[in-house]
């Protein structure tokens, strides 16, 4: 009866080990598939993001700049602008806005404060094409997800009549922002100068923009944004 006892007892443990070891396998099997596929949907994304450049230019501070005809670039992608014509310039500017001594004075001007980008020394993007920083993995991997990487959360940005200098919102989003209503804009422009923004954690960003909106905070808010993040 000892001997049958402590043969039944063997067997248990070996089963407990045997099942042990196959879970660990399962576990390590699984993480293994959840790598290869989130590597797969990182390279599927960049591949859709970086678009086959007709010249790229290396920055010094280490990042790729893609010359991408103007046609070809992402927003392109939208099935609303598909066959898409680009207007290069506006057949029109509103009357009044500008006269011919006036586009003459303000295109001098465009030239006399211009600011070269640091990638201008080693080259420039011809014309038809369009600079574009190409996307890398490390760039994708630091979104809460592959599919979130480039979008804005909803509401990220306060309505302007709550906003004040060094607010810090229930998020964490700390921001100051300027702002003007009025009826009608046909352009704007500014100066931004930012100073060695700092940022402690992974997932934190600093961006400093110009924006011009339209519509509400809601469902129809559109926006063109232009600056650095």
């Amino acid at each position: 009866m000892g001997a049958v006892h402590l043969s039944t007892e063997k067997l248990a443990r070996g089963f407990l080990v045997c099942l042990c070891l196959w879970g660990l396998f399962s576990l390590s099997c699984a993480a293994r598939s959840g790598v290869s596929k989130q590597k797969f949907e990182v390279k599927k994304h960049l591949n859709r993001l970086n678009k086959p450049a007709v010249k790229s230019i290396q920055s010094p501070d280490g990042d790729v700049i893609d010359c991408v005809p103007i046609s070809k670039q992402p927003a392109f992608d939208h099935p609303f602008l598909k066959d898409h014509k680009i207007q290069m310039k506006p057949s029109y500017h509103p009357e009044g806005l500008f006269d011919d001594s006036k586009v003459s004075t303000k295109s001098n001007e465009k030239e006399m404060h211009h600011i070269p980008q640091l990638w201008h020394r080693y080259g420039k993007c011809a014309e038809g094409t369009i600079p574009m920083r190409r996307t890398k993995e490390d760039d994708v991997l630091r979104a809460s997800s592959v599919k979130r990487y480039g979008k804005k959360k909803r509401r990220s940005v306060p309505l302007p009549k709550s906003a004040q200098p060094d607010l810090i919102n229930q998020s964490g989003h700390q921001h100051a922002i300027a702002y003007v209503e009025g009826d009608k804009y046909y352009g704007a422009k500014a100066t931004i100068n930012v100073w060695e923004p700092k940022i402690q954690q992974q997932n934190e960003f600093s961006l400093s923009q110009i924006w011009l909106l339209g519509g509400s905070f809601g469902q129809d808010l559109n926006s063109i944004e232009a600056g650095w993040q």
